[in-house]
């Protein structure tokens, strides 16, 4: 059983009273230009989702309490929840620094820039 507690209001309970919705941190490329998004771009956004063994970053929703969507690092392995976080945080600093292969990457920027909650 997977224990979350939604950041937002704070709502607890496994995973039956919450929403998986898949990899956190993807940026619609509809977002700023929509009439200027390449076909592979569009392919990208809907289908391409990183799928690492170890440590990933996912968005859940709070159908128990808020409904609102939040962030989640947790470990593929031991299935164990290190953080939950706002769609509008980073993870916390130890956490992105953890991260490897394209979340070592994704990350990289931001922590070259400073941005974390710590």
């Amino acid at each position: 059983m997977l224990l979350i507690t939604c950041p937002v209001c704070g709502a607890e309970g496994d995973e039956t009273d919450f929403h998986a919705g898949g990899e956190a941190h993807i940026k619609r490329p509809a977002t700023s230009d929509p009439g200027n998004i390449s076909d592979a771009e569009q392919r990208d956004y809907l289908f391409m989702r990183k799928n690492p063994k170890g440590l990933h970053f996912e968005r859940w929703r709070c159908d128990r309490g808020c409904g609102k969507w939040f962030h989640a690092a947790r470990d593929t392995v031991s299935l164990r929840f290190r953080a939950f976080y706002r769609v509008t945080e980073l993870p916390p600093r130890d956490l992105m620094e953890q991260a490897t292969g394209e979340w070592r990457e994704f990350f990289k920027d931001k922590l070259a820039q400073g941005e974390s909650r710590s």
